[in-house]
């Protein structure tokens, strides 16, 4: 009996080797959300045709060249009542191959397919949940060639997830498939200090903690401050394996200026934070692109150390504030970050102890401009404009 009990740990925790370091990829929700009117809207309802562009746009256009690699189907995709046999049924005029058929041709692509379903009885858009299906409907995803599963959390009862969200670990691990598994399971709790973070990590990929973006600046900026706030209930539970998911990545949509595309851009980068577009790569512009593609700045993001970042110092009131994240190369990425509005721009400096770094002297390369910008020692300087703008280096230590 002791034998067994101290190994059940291991068998019921999420075991697909995956997401050693944070995913990359595209998702269809905050651009796309639930449009399945293909007579209207044909060039934005969430087709089949919409996935297999936005895949071909990652593999040709240089995004899988730097980690993009996951086609992320968000909800709204299938029948609104199950066949007679239990079984999720594809929207016919969606996936006129079935979500099968668009699997092959994503996977042909050298990328990945993901896929979304719902622990409680209902879909937040109303279409049937996993509940009393689990097992069914995680070998049908199996079956079908998909490689993530999104797992929401509406209709159901909060108090059923630490039951319910093992058990769709267990089921998922049976499959014998690696599916990357993202939960929704401490973003309905609403309390952080009642969530269970080391259970969740032991059994999901990653996890999303708060509201979801939105198209405006304001929705990153209160994500950017929540995540601020609660890092010390949320970092020491990301690891290789395991992370806290912010939400989306909106540059290339209506929302953002540049500056602001940039900050979300390395906020998320210092959290190890999941990269999940979600934009019309079609009509993406060239100055977005770059952001989205920095391979510097996507380097501190896929760390293999894999120590989430933090927010490290915020002035008293509340105009500025620093991140910081420990690399594996005895490095730190740093994110100086502005958050008032207040006209001109201005100069911030950040000491070493606001940063919580070593003394000593660095070597600093800005991460945006890729631009080597000499040695510091005690401190180091930016001026940044106002309204959402940061600055990002990378300091490394002398040897």
């Amino acid at each position: 009996m002791l034998f067994t009990l101290l190994f059940l740990p291991a068998v019921l925790a999420l075991d697909n080797g995956l997401a050693k370091t944070p995913p990359m990829g595209w998702l269809n929700w905050e651009r796309y959300r639930c449009n399945t009117d293909c007579v209207k809207d044909p060039d934005n309802c969430i087709s089949a045709d919409l996935f297999l562009t936005m895949a071909k746009h990652i593999a040709y256009d240089g995004y899988k060249d730097v980690g993009y690699q996951y086609v992320n189907i968000d909800d709204c995709w299938m029948e609104r009542e199950r066949d007679d046999k239990g079984k999720l049924v594809p929207n016919p005029d969606l996936f006129p191959d079935g979500v099968d058929g668009l699997a092959k041709q994503i996977h042909a692509l050298g990328l990945k397919i993901g896929i979304y379903e719902d622990y409680g009885t209902h879909t937040c858009g109303g279409f049937p949940g996993t509940r009393g299906h689990i097992s069914d409907d995680v070998n049908l995803f199996a079956e079908w060639g998909i490689d993530s599963l999104k797992l929401d959390g509406c209709y159901c009862n909060v108090t059923e997830f630490p039951t319910g969200y093992p058990a769709v670990t267990k089921a998922l691990n049976a499959t014998g498939r690696p599916i990357l598994f993202s939960c929704s399971w401490p973003a309905y709790i609403g309390q952080k200090d009642t969530i269970p973070y080391g259970d969740i990590a032991d059994n999901c990929n990653l996890w999303r903690n708060f509201a979801d973006v939105q198209d405006s600046w304001d929705s990153v900026a209160n994500i950017i401050n929540w995540f601020g706030d609660n890092h010390g209930n949320l970092a020491s539970f990301a690891k290789p394996g395991a992370w806290n998911d912010p939400d989306m990545l909106i540059i290339g949509d209506y929302g953002l200026s540049e500056e602001q595309s940039k900050t979300q851009m390395a906020i998320w980068a210092i959290m190890a934070a999941p990269l999940y577009m979600s934009n019309d790569l079609r009509t993406i512009e060239p100055w977005q692109k770059e952001i989205l593609t920095n391979q510097e700045v996507i380097n501190v993001n896929q760390d293999a150390m894999g120590k989430q970042g933090t927010r490290v110092f915020q002035d008293p009131r509340k105009k500025y504030e620093f991140w910081m994240r420990e690399l594996a190369d005895g490095s730190y990425a740093v994110v100086m970050y502005r958050k008032d509005t207040s006209g001109l721009p201005r100069l911030y400096t950040a000491t070493f102890k606001d940063l919580n770094i070593p003394d000593g002297t660095y070597r600093v390369r800005d991460l945006f401009l890729h631009r080597d910008l000499g040695t510091v020692e005690g401190k180091i300087s930016a001026v940044l404009p106002p309204s959402g703008a940061s600055k990002m280096f990378k300091l490394s230590p002398l040897k």
